[in-house]
């Protein structure tokens, strides 16, 4: 038997689409139609947690950081990610328990904002690479770095400087045993927004710091922490496809985890996209979930169903 848990975990086109204004109305249309789906799901009988990324939300708060910085304290990045859990996870569970609503489905539905800890030995606080906040000229970078330590990397595209931060690996979610207690007494739990906050660990107090996590990988972590079924990653294509941008692209549909393992390891998913969320479905299922998912945030029922999506599981 299975225990009949679900974490969805929401991509960001699940809340602002690529090419949206990114206003409030906007956010809140697109957010609808995706609790409109995890409602359904729920009355089906499962017990979900939803997790969710935060760009370019945060990145808005980092702008607003920077923009008043002559007249109220920038806030670190630690603090930044708490905002925009809060401010994300507010609205998800607002038009979800409106949603339930609807349906007369009384459920209690609750925010937590999550800490997630990291090794402060993690490698990836030695090589930065997840760009954050504005652009800045090559002399306020140069001043950025100078008066606060940042890293400054030159964009590609040309359009100027922006820091980086380290993206290390996620370890622990800190507050699973109590989102663990709350899925238990049949509350609906939104958590580790964003990838959660990156915490370290000194001398048994946890301390905020300066890097970001991938939020897929942290709901990996949180899945297999509390004991779920499946993990069931949302996102803008409606399956993984091998030979993606090719003549030769093949969508994968059922796949077995030695197998997608193997394409993993061929580097067949780039790291800047399908890569992170292949890892974490990979570790999931090796963890010992029965099943990870990689579907379009509008399908989720079908790929819930088996009728769409790329379905990941043990080998036989």
């Amino acid at each position: 038997m299975g225990t009949g848990i679900d974490v969805v975990a929401l991509g960001g086109n699940a809340i602002i689409p690529a090419g949206g204004k990114g206003t409030i109305e906007e956010q809140r249309a697109i957010t609808t139609e995706t609790m409109s789906q995890v409602a359904d799901l729920i009355i089906s009988g499962r017990k979900v947690i939803v997790t969710h990324g935060n760009g370019p939300i945060v990145g808005n708060i980092l702008e607003r950081n920077d923009a008043a910085r002559s007249k109220i304290p920038p806030m670190p990045l630690d603090i930044c990610g708490a905002d925009s859990q809060g401010g994300i996870g507010y609205m998800i569970q607002q038009i979800l328990r409106n949603e339930l609503v609807k349906r007369k489905i009384n459920k209690q539905v609750v925010s937590i904002i999550s800490q997630v800890v990291v090794d402060g030995g993690d490698d990836a606080f030695e090589n930065p690479t997840k760009p954050i906040g504005p652009y800045y000229s090559r002399e306020e970078a140069d001043e950025m770095t100078s008066s606060k330590n940042w890293i400054m990397k030159e964009d590609p595209e040309g359009k100027g400087f922006r820091r980086v931060v380290p993206s290390p690996t996620p370890i622990e979610i800190v507050e699973s045993s109590t989102i663990k207690s709350l899925l238990e007494s049949g509350t609906i739990v939104i958590a580790v927004g964003g990838g959660g906050i990156p915490v370290v660990l000194r001398d048994g107090q946890l301390h905020g710091v300066e890097a970001v996590i991938d939020k897929d990988r942290a709901s990996s972590v949180l899945a297999l922490g509390i004991n779920a079924e499946r993990l069931i990653i949302l996102t803008n294509v409606e399956e993984v496809s091998r030979n993606w941008g090719s003549s030769e692209q093949v969508a994968i549909r059922d796949i077995h985890l030695s197998e997608i393992r193997s394409l993993y390891e061929a580097y067949e998913f780039p790291a800047g996209s399908m890569g992170p969320k292949i890892r974490s479905a990979i570790d999931f299922v090796a963890g010992g979930g029965r099943k990870a998912i990689v579907s379009h945030a509008s399908g989720l029922l079908d790929a819930c169903a088996g009728n769409v999506g790329t379905h990941i599981t043990p080998d036989e």
